[in-house]
């Protein structure tokens, strides 16, 4: 919050809002089938669905004097979101060393695609279509089908799930 002196309704509307960021966070997926893209999450044992939020705009980016109330915890909500979803993400890839193998991942595998500028409580989850090995018959690439297209991505852009 750095130098910013909250209103006990201002840090209550915060931390609502980090809480419901916290227990939007991907678990695991929620079926077997390959065509679904359902998540299970902490909301769906609160409220029995996934927590949802509209998308704000972007208050990031504005300087501190030209932002309302609101603005300024929502511009504390997205900093937070921005740094805490990239440490979440971290938490859930391996780091394997250099001297042992590590398992590929598989097509049809449920994972989040990480991205830098999602807004807070989106998750982007996609199924892996296809992975393409390097000479050493280790997977760095692999394509992932999204609701409309087939991207491809680096494969540490894609953080894997575990089974349901």
């Amino acid at each position: 919050m750095g130098e910013s002196v909250l209103t006990y309704e201002e840090l209550t509307t915060l931390l609502t809002q980090i809480e419901a960021c916290l227990n939007s966070r991907p678990v695991c997926a929620l079926s077997d089938d390959p065509n679904d893209h359902t998540i299970l999450t902490p909301g769906h044992f609160l409220i029995g669905a996934p927590l949802m939020s509209l998308p704000d705009p972007d208050v990031t980016e504005l300087s501190l004097n030209r932002l309302s109330r609101w603005h300024l915890i929502q511009r504390m909500w997205q900093h937070w979101w921005s740094c805490w979803s990239k440490d979440y993400v971290h938490t859930l890839q391996q780091r394997w060393k250099w001297a042992s193998t590590c398992p590929n991942l598989q097509p049809g595998a449920l994972v989040i695609l990480t991205e830098e500028s999602e807004p807070p409580m989106q998750w982007k989850v996609d199924v892996i279509e296809e992975m393409f090995p390097g000479k050493d018959n280790v997977v760095c690439v692999a394509s992932v089908r999204c609701s409309s297209t087939i991207l491809k991505r680096a494969i540490h852009k894609l953080v894997p799930l575990p089974p349901p």
